[in-house]
């Protein structure tokens, strides 16, 4: 089992604006670069949650796993798409990220073929895995968060109606998601299970 070398506490703090590919001529505040990237991840909701993907279009490979991070981030970021090089305050070390990530993807057609857990599971087992990997500069909580909505829509359910400021302090929700993340890393699934049977 893998296991973050750093809690899941906090999300990844935007300290380091590096790679922004927003026009140069002006600075951007932080709400102007969430704003930006909310954008560009609603094109890739459009395009995997308005209907159910086809196992072409989101075929949960490794290669499409870094794909994913790239269409919610690449007109944003430089770096999208790309693993991280460096530590994070969570997951786990950057050079373990590629063998993780491929593992990850192996895991799921292993699940998919064996029947190994009901939908609802298998999507709490990729987010949690996800987080744990935590293989991007930034964005990995949104990316997990859309890997698992994603599994769901292409297997005959609704997508979660996750709140994108699930880690902010004023969400009311952020201890329960925390704490369910927590309890994951300690083998039970079950309140993050609960959460992802709760769809639109």
């Amino acid at each position: 089992m893998l296991h973050s070398t750093k809690p899941i506490d906090n999300a990844t703090p935007l300290d380091d604006i590096s790679g922004l590919k927003l026009p140069a001529d002006k600075v951007y505040t932080l709400k102007e670069i969430y704003v930006a990237e909310a954008n560009n991840i609603a094109v890739a909701t459009l395009k995997y949650l308005s209907a159910p993907p086809s196992k072409k279009v989101a075929p949960f490979y490794y290669e499409w796993l870094s794909t994913l991070h790239e269409e919610m981030f690449g007109n944003v970021w430089e770096w999208a798409g790309k693993f991280r090089h460096v530590e994070l305050s969570i997951g786990i070390k950057a050079y373990q990220v590629p063998v993780a990530l491929k593992e990850l993807s192996s895991d799921i057609a292993y699940w998919e073929v064996n029947r190994t857990f009901d939908i609802y599971e298998t999507a709490a087992r990729i987010h949690h895995r996800a987080v744990q990997i935590h293989p991007f500069q930034n964005g990995n909580g949104r990316w997990s968060r859309m890997l698992a909505n994603i599994y769901l829509r292409q297997n005959g359910s609704m997508p979660v109606k996750w709140q994108e400021d699930l880690l902010s302090n004023v969400n009311p929700k952020r201890d329960e998601y925390i704490h369910a993340l927590k309890e994951a890393d300690n083998g039970d699934y079950t309140k993050l299970i609960e959460m992802h049977r709760h769809t639109y």
